[in-house]
């Protein structure tokens, strides 16, 4: 039991680091390597998540917090939730109003029954026990309230399947030279070539515990946006 605990704690380091050598120019890259199509899946995740006025929102793996300043904005009470202190902290600077929590997503520091909307977008896949997260964001989760997770995913049609996997993919870190850590970005693509697919990640989450799973494709699959409820 220690030594799972020794390397469960050397992932979570090793992840936040990671993300710490990104954080400066995690956003702008983000934009660069969509081709600008990011802003638009963050508008479809927030309109997933309907945020309203007085609702409490959690924000895993918020990074800088780009993806929680819209529910702010909405009137909800939005908590952005990283494990990198260094995304943190840039946050801090970029969004000074926002409430930023330094948390763990398979730890999280919340009561029960604490949100009406948990969500995390592409976040999820480098947490190294999905179910453990999904069961923690269950958790802090009221009843009759929503988990919405906008991840990388499996592109529908074959050909752009292909082309996807074996072609745009693999530019990706070649692309990424410019960041302060590039090889974070060939990570980024391993990770979501082994992420499971669109009703792969459903099973997941039903078996956690979410309720009336159902997804979305954007972007031909490249991107899906999964949304649950607990009872």
């Amino acid at each position: 039991m220690e030594n799972t605990r020794a390397s469960l704690g050397k992932r979570r380091s090793e992840v936040a680091a990671m993300f710490d050598g990104v954080a400066q120019r995690y956003d702008l890259l983000n934009d660069v390597l969509t081709l600008g199509l990011v802003g638009g899946w963050r508008r479809r995740t927030t309109a997933a998540i309907a945020p309203t006025r007085g609702e409490s929102i959690l924000d895993i793996a918020a990074g800088t917090g780009t993806s929680s300043a819209p529910f702010a904005e909405a009137g909800a009470a939005v908590f952005p939730t990283d494990i990198s202190m260094g995304m943190l902290r840039v946050g801090k600077k970029q969004q000074p109003d926002l409430h930023f929590v330094a948390g763990d997503a398979t730890q999280l520091p919340y009561f029960d029954e604490s949100f009406d909307a948990v969500t995390i977008s592409y976040g999820l896949r480098n947490v190294e026990h999905t179910a453990s997260a999904l069961r923690e964001m269950l958790r802090v989760t009221k009843p009759g309230g929503r988990v919405v997770i906008a991840e990388f995913s499996t592109p529908t049609h074959p050909a752009f399947r292909w082309l996807y996997e074996h072609v745009a993919l693999r530019i990706v870190p070649l692309a990424a030279k410019v960041s302060s850590n590039p090889a974070a970005y060939g990570y980024l693509a391993e990770s979501i070539l082994a992420w499971p697919r669109q009703d792969g990640l459903a099973d997941v989450m039903s078996d956690a515990g979410w309720r009336d799973v159902e997804w979305r494709n954007l972007a031909g699959g490249i991107v899906a946006l999964h949304r649950g409820w607990k009872q």
